[in-house]
Parts: structure tokens; sequence; C-alpha cells
């Protein structure tokens, strides 16, 4: 692994990155195409990859695999994973035994495909991709954690034919233009990484969505470990509990703030005990649960000028789903009144993130997303929330509406940011807390 970036360095690869992002019309063009006659001409780097655990799904997949990283590394294991986006270095997307990939490796991985690659028309997900599988290559390991970027069956990492393990996060609407307008036509496109003999661990599902992952997997021959099925989980006496036709685990409680966590963390565990060939006890099952860390996920952060009482919390989530599970968190929050900073991609519908918050909430703050060009307009968050029954206005940064909150309160609060990854991560720069 190299050394820390110097300034020259980390220019170096932020040029190549912004290079790569010219080289083909459109942000997301699903296909596998490109990504299969790139990774020919570097000579296949992914048929060198340790065994895989694939994991997809709408909510929660950089949580397993955050889960599983640490779960791995208890238990001795060298560890690469890949997963998206990041929040403040493109580096976190790539990790050598948890830690974000050195500069002079990621631009020299970088600069190799941009050259193999010659300027033919690729997407920047598909070449950076391409880059990770060049990089991995260079650091062998036990095993690679490999999140799904969107959909599953013409994501860029669905170019291992025969992996470990699958995984499978529960399912909802998202990205419809890409993935279709129902929740089966998703579903569909989720469990497209399923592959003949190659256990799929399948998490909380709708009964639509459970459907068309069993129709898939039996097209395919992939067999399933269904929560509620094949494996279970309960919280029992302040640990969590998970049988599946081995018996039951008894493992500590998730370190990751959140009911939802437990969930994904149940999930982690059922990969892990389905997991052949690893030494995977429960000792490092729970140290795992207890350890693993992923920012940007409800997470509590310092704040300059936060007076006694105040706290201030953040989370990347962006759809619906994801709104939900922060509002049951909420539901946990009576003791103060909760304010929210919300900022968003104008990709999605404010209010179908907002709805589900409106019962917790006492006001909001909209503002933009620095340096993103397709962030929404603040206005419209605004009238989004006051149409769910938010009281709103508008700020011009994170840092002015988390003044503004605090000035125009009369007792302490909780004032939450979310709406967005993006977000996050310029949240977790501004407070100069690491992203990975």
């Amino acid at each position: 692994m190299s050394a820390a970036p110097d300034r020259e360095a980390a220019f170096e690869s932020d040029a190549i990155l912004e290079r790569l992002l010219a080289l083909h019309p459109k942000a997301i063009d699903l296909s596998l195409g490109r990504m299969t006659r790139l990774l020919d001409a570097l000579g296949n780097p992914e048929r060198a990859a340790p065994p895989v655990v694939h994991v997809a799904g709408t909510n929660g997949k950089g949580s397993v695999v955050a889960y599983l990283e640490a779960m791995l590394r208890a238990a001795g294991h060298r560890v690469q994973s890949y997963v998206s986006p990041h929040l403040v270095r493109f580096a976190e997307r790539i990790r050598l035994d948890g830690v974000p990939i050195g500069e002079e490796d990621l631009r020299a991985s970088l600069a190799h495909c941009e050259a193999v690659n010659g300027g033919a028309p690729i997407t920047f997900f598909e070449i950076t991709t391409a880059a990770a599988f060049h990089a991995f290559r260079q650091h062998p390991a036990d095993v690679l954690l490999l999140e799904v970027g969107l959909g599953g069956r013409l994501d860029a990492t669905n170019v291992i034919d025969r992996p470990a393990l699958t995984a499978i996060t529960p399912v909802s609407i998202d990205h419809t233009h890409y993935l279709g307008e129902t929740l089966p036509l998703i579903a569909a496109e989720k469990a497209g990484i399923l592959k003949e003999g190659v256990t799929g661990v399948i998490g909380r599902q709708e009964a639509d969505a459970a459907a068309a992952i069993e129709r898939v997997a039996g097209e395919v021959g992939a067999p399933l470990a269904r929560l509620g099925r094949e494996w279970s989980f309960e919280c029992v006496r302040g640990h969590l509990s998970v049988r599946d036709g081995r018996g039951a685990g008894r493992y500590s409680l998730p370190g990751l703030a959140g009911p939802h966590q437990v969930e994904n963390a149940a999930l982690a565990a059922a990969c892990a005990r389905s997991l052949q060939g690893f030494s995977l006890d429960d000792a490092a099952i729970s140290k795992g649960l207890r350890e693993a860390r992923w920012p940007g996920r409800l997470q509590r952060l310092p704040w300059p000028g936060l007076t006694e009482g105040w706290e201030l919390w953040l989370d990347g989530g962006h759809n619906a789903a994801a709104a939900a599970a922060l509002a049951r968190v909420a539901e946990g929050w009576a003791d103060r009144p909760l304010d929210l900073v919300v900022g968003m991609l104008n990709t999605r519908p404010p209010a179908d993130f907002l709805r589900s918050l409106a019962p917790v909430a006492r006001r909001l703050v909209a503002v933009p997303i620095p340096d993103q060009a397709a962030s929404a307009a603040p206005d419209d968050i605004r009238a989004a929330a006051r149409e769910v029954g938010i009281e709103a206005e508008t700020g011009t940064s994170v840092a002015a509406a988390i003044a503004d909150l605090t000035a125009g309160s009369a007792g302490p609060a909780r004032i939450l940011v979310c709406g967005s990854l993006y977000l996050a991560g310029d949240v977790l720069a501004a407070a100069k807390v690491p992203a990975a």
C-alpha cells in the first residue's frame, strides 16, 4: 500500500478522474459491453480476484459490506472492499485491508486504465471499477467485498462469473429511470447478480420484490437463504440472535446507530455464517458488529459553536425507504425537538423523501449541495416540505442553516442533516471528520 498522498500526487489523481468523466456523454448507461472490452484489454484482472461476496439492494449495501469487512479482519483475513459513492475522496471507494487505497497506487491504476482504454466511450463508473480490479490485482487478499453501484444485472461490478456468495439487501423504489417503474422490475434487476449454484442471502423484502428475486433465482439455479424462511434473527436480552440451518448464533448488537442497523447487522451475520472456507467464529462476528464503522450513516458529529444540549447528526439517506428508517430513529428522540437540514439531488421528488419525516420534524432548512450541478433548488425542497406539513425555510449552506436554527430556538434540539450522500461528504469535510 502506498504512502499518504502529497499535494502534487492528489492533484494528479483528481485530474485523471476529471478526464475520465468526459469519456461518455451519459453518467449512467447500464451495459456490460464496454466493461468487458476494457477488462479484456487489461488482461482480465477480475479473474485474479480472491473469493468475492457480491452485494446488491437499495439501502444497507454499504453497511453490510462494512460489517463483513470488520468481521473478516477480526478473523485475521486480508480484505479488499469496493464501495460507492465516496464521501470526501475517491480513494474511499477502493479499500485495501480496511484502509482507502494510497494515492500513488490510485493514480497508477487510473492512469493505466485511461491509457489502455485509449479514449473509447466508457462511463466513469465502468472505468473506475476496472481500475479497482486492476489495483486489487496488485494487492492480493483473501476475499473481495464488492458492492453493486446501480441495479445489478448490467452493473459494472457484475463481471464475476462465480462469486463465493451473493447478498441482496431490502429493495425499494429508486432509480426508476434506469431500473424500471415497479418494485418487481427493480428487484429483478438487483437479482441479476445471482449465479448458478451460488447461495444468495436475501434480506427483508416486500412480497412483490421477493417473488421477483425467487423467479430469477429459479431461472439461473441459485439457492436462496431468505430472511423469514431459511434464516431469521431477533434481539434477545441485549444480543443479536441469528438462526439458520446450522442452528443459532449469539452476537453483540451493532455499533452503528439506528434500529435499521440491527437488520443490516443480522444480514451481514447471516452472510458470514453462509460464507464457506473462512474461519468466522462467533467471536469474530461479534467483534465485527461492534467495531464496524461506516461514516455518513446516522453519525453524530462535533460542530463548532453548538452549545450544551444541542446535537448534530448526519445521514446520507436519500430515498423514501431511508427516510422511513430515519423516522423510526427519530421516534426515540422524543426528549428534544428535531430540526432538519436537507439538500437533495433533483433526480428524486423531495416530497417522497420528506413525507415520513413530517411527523417527527419540528422545522426544516433547505440548502443547496455545493459543487453539484444536479442539486435540487432549495425553494423546491422548501415547497415540498410545506406540502407534507413541515415548517420550512431556505438557507445558503449547512453551516448557515445550523447557525440560524440554533439562534432561533428557545432551547436545545437535535439537528439532522440528510437527503444526499454528496451533502454528507461536504459536511464531513467541513467538520474535518475522516470519511473512511
